[in-house]
């Protein structure tokens, strides 16, 4: 189909308009239909049009732009991912490296792994639907990345046959979106294909300790309510989530996470490290180099030292995002958690929400 300006793309969320500059990109406008919400509006994009019609094809109207962006942005993805895995990594350890991408989702966060990390032997994409699957060798083979390649789940409790050890692991925007009794699960798989001494990295993590629920509603305090609390205070004060069940709220995230309740998922000799690459040397200022640029960054910078004096005397990660990275020892324990549905049988409950997470999907 012949390029020209003036094309649109249209489905039930909105319609894209597509024109088609001299120099080669295409600068997208979305108009979003009636009650619709939209992440991005506008994007400049150097796709060429079939592969802008795959992305439409598969994401929609509505996250067209958000999607494209998340791979073309430096100041989008890769500036998290550089960030929250180049503080705990130097850049020479992935020479020769594996990579796995877990929850890859179309490729966005592996194409930025890749162009961050050039020296990595392979990077493996793994993502449930197989749609998405498609879209992201789409893109791989597009931009020529050989050393990429991705694979759909049988289901999401296992990775294909034969995928192999890999010396780095990523969850990037992935695990707040997982249900309680997934999380365990995720962790224990991923954490068995990781080689002695490789790293285990979260990112974009929201953290349930803050006191607002920024990922998925923006709410005041609901970190700390109960569930039945939460389901009305969302029903009354959050529109676009109105009508969701319990269980759609947590598949959107709106529970996060904590670092105490993800390192006790984990078995007893995960390391959790500290940030000491890139000039950072502890998580409060990570936190304020990753969002520093961001609206409000005086506070940011009056608030991150009390976030890391607070850390020092509780112990408990307390930045809003939490980015982190376990290690695993080069001779490994065996794993003697025991687990039962929705529950860990070791770790109590308290301020990191473990107990209340689990109350969730019964």
């Amino acid at each position: 189909m012949a390029e020209m300006p003036g094309a649109s793309l249209e489905d039930e969320t909105g319609l894209a308009h597509l024109t088609c500059g001299d120099d080669g990109t295409t600068a997208i406008t979305v108009t979003p239909k009636l009650g619709r919400c939209w992440p991005v509006r506008s994007w400049t994009t150097r796709y060429p049009r079939d592969l802008i019609e795959h992305v439409f094809a598969v994401k929609g109207a509505s996250h067209l732009c958000d999607e494209i962006r998340r791979h073309e942005d430096p100041t989008y993805v890769e500036h998290h991912l550089r960030w929250d895995i180049g503080c705990y990594s130097p850049i020479q350890a992935f020479t020769g490296a594996r990579v796995l991408d877990f929850g890859c989702g179309a490729g966005s966060s592996t194409l930025v792994l890749a162009r961050l990390f050039p020296g990595v032997r392979e990077i493996v994409g793994v993502e449930l639907v197989s749609e998405h699957v498609e879209l992201a060798r789409h893109r791989a083979d597009y931009f020529g990345l050989h050393q990429v390649r991705f694979a759909q789940s049988p289901d999401g409790s296992k990775l294909p046959t034969g995928i192999g050890e890999f010396d780095f692991v990523v969850l990037s925007a992935v695990y707040e979106h997982l249900l309680p009794d997934e999380r365990p699960v995720v962790l224990e798989l991923v954490w068995s294909h990781l080689k002695p001494g490789g790293i285990l990295f979260l990112d974009q993590t929201p953290n349930r300790l803050s006191p607002i629920e920024r990922h998925t509603t923006g709410l005041p305090l609901l970190n700390y309510m109960p569930r039945p609390v939460v389901e009305r205070v969302v029903r009354r004060f959050s529109a676009p989530h109105r009508d969701d069940s319990w269980e759609q709220l947590l598949r959107r995230g709106i529970r996060g996470a904590t670092a105490a309740g993800i390192k006790r998922k984990l078995p007893s000799d995960a390391e959790l490290l500290s940030p000491s690459y890139l000039g950072v040397s502890d998580r409060a200022e990570l936190w304020l180099a990753v969002s520093g640029g961001q609206r409000g960054k005086r506070l940011k910078t009056v608030v991150a030292p009390v976030l890391r004096l607070a850390e020092d005397i509780t112990g408990q990660v307390l930045v809003p995002s939490l980015a982190l990275a376990f290690k695993k020892p080069e001779t490994c324990m065996t794993p003697t958690r025991k687990l039962v549905v929705g529950r860990e049988v070791a770790g109590g409950g308290g301020p990191d929400g473990d107990r209340h997470e689990y109350q969730g999907v019964r």
